[in-house]
């Protein structure tokens, strides 16, 4: 425990070589050696005096502004750079999709929510998925027929059945690429 009080030391620090400061990192940087006898009161004295000075440099050379909040000094740009802990990460490699969306132009467009108003029944119904507004020709009771599909199976189906399993292949498809997509960006990363 220091024994002399802390206010009766002088606000001027004068040392053989002067404090470098890095008013942005709020650093006192003291060039002149410490002795190898120092014990715990000269060290806390040469603690003092380099917070004393790092005090002194911010009240003589920032600006001080006082607002609502109170009094606040607006310090320059940090000076030296601080190590980072971990490396800055290395930049993502473009997923094949985002390769391609960049090759042909293709920018994201803004998202309207999920929602989509549906004037038949009056009511606001999901876009996609349970009682979408992609399943809406479904459950209707009446099906339009395509002329040349049908002429091309040559034979009677069902058209409530096709639609529906041409949309779960699509899906289907979709997934599939999406796996190899994730596949293949995971061996570009690594």
């Amino acid at each position: 425990m220091l024994t002399d009080c802390v206010y009766d030391r002088p606000i001027t620090v004068n040392k053989p070589t002067p404090f470098t400061f890095d008013l942005g990192n709020l650093l006192a940087n003291d060039p002149n050696p410490v002795p190898a006898s120092a014990d715990e009161g000269a060290l806390a004295a040469t603690a003092r005096d380099a917070a004393q000075a790092l005090i002194n440099q911010l009240l003589s050379t920032c600006e001080i502004k006082s607002n609502s909040d109170g009094v606040h000094l607006v310090l320059p740009a940090p000076s030296t750079p601080l190590p980072r802990e971990k490396p800055i990460p290395a930049a993502k490699e473009p997923t094949k999709w985002e390769r391609f969306a960049a090759k042909k132009g293709i920018k994201d467009k803004k998202r309207d929510g999920k929602l989509v108003y549906d004037e038949a029944t009056g009511e606001w119904v999901p876009k996609w998925g349970y009682k979408g507004k992609n399943k809406e020709g479904e459950s209707e009771w009446l099906v339009e027929v395509d002329e040349k599909k049908e002429a091309a199976m040559g034979e009677a189906h069902d058209q409530r059945a096709d639609s529906r399993r041409e949309r779960k292949e699509r899906i289907r498809r979709n997934e599939r690429k999406q796996r190899a997509n994730d596949v293949q960006s995971r061996k570009i990363g690594v």
